[in-house]
C-alpha cells in the first residue's frame, strides 16, 4: 500500500512546531513530533538561521513527500506577523532547494479537516489530534500538536480528493 510522508509545520520564530505523519490508505499514522525553539537573546538573522537548518535536518531525516504549512490568515499583531512570514520564508526555501511541493491551509480549515467545525477552539483540535493519531496524550508544545493538525488536515484533504 503506497505511503505518503507529510511534514507539518507551525511556523514562528520562537517556537516552531513539527509534525510528521504517514498517511497510509485511508488511516494517518504519526511518525514523529516536537519543535525548535530559538533564543529570545540572538539577532533576529540568527533566529532564522536556526530554524533554517534545524528545518533540513528534519527533511533530511524524514524524507517528507511534502511539507504542509499553516497560511497567515491575520495577524492583530504587524510585527508578529512578519516575523513568522519570515520564518515561513525560510521553511519554504529549505523545502524549495530539495523539490518538495509546500502547500498552505488556513486554521479554519485545519479546524474544518480535524475537528468538522472551521471554529473550533484548540484544546477541540488537540483533543481529536491525540484520537485520530491514537496517541497517549495530547501532544506538547501546542506548537507541534498545531503542526499534527496541519499534516493530518493534509491527508484527510488527500483522501477526499481520491474521492472525486
Amino acid at each position: 500500500m503506497p505511503r505518503l510522508r507529510i511534514l507539518g509545520i507551525d511556523p514562528g520564530t520562537a517556537t516552531t512546531g513539527y509534525g510528521v505523519v504517514d498517511k497510509i490508505g485511508s488511516s494517518a499514522v504519526m511518525v514523529d513530533y516536537g519543535a525548535i525553539e530559538t533564543s529570545p537573546k540572538l539577532a533576529p538573522a540568527a533566529r532564522l538561521t536556526d530554524i533554517y537548518a534545524r528545518v533540513n535536518q528534519i527533511i533530511d531525516q524524514y524524507s517528507p513527500d511534502v511539507v504542509v504549512m499553516e497560511r497567515l490568515f491575520f495577524a492583530k499583531n504587524q510585527t508578529t506577523a512578519i516575523a513568522v512570514g519570515k520564518a515561513c520564508g525560510v521553511i519554504q526555501l529549505a523545502a524549495a532547494q530539495r523539490n518538495l511541493e509546500v502547500i498552505e491551509y488556513t486554521p479554519p480549515e485545519v479546524k474544518q479537516a480535524v475537528v468538522g467545525y472551521g471554529n473550533a477552539e484548540k484544546k477541540q483540535v488537540q483533543f481529536m489530534i491525540q484520537r485520530i493519531l491514537s496517541l497517549r496524550e495530547i501532544p506538547k508544545p501546542d506548537d507541534a500538536a498545531d503542526a499534527l493538525a496541519l499534516a493530518v488536515c493534509h491527508a484527510h484533504s488527500e483522501k477526499i480528493k481520491a474521492l472525486k
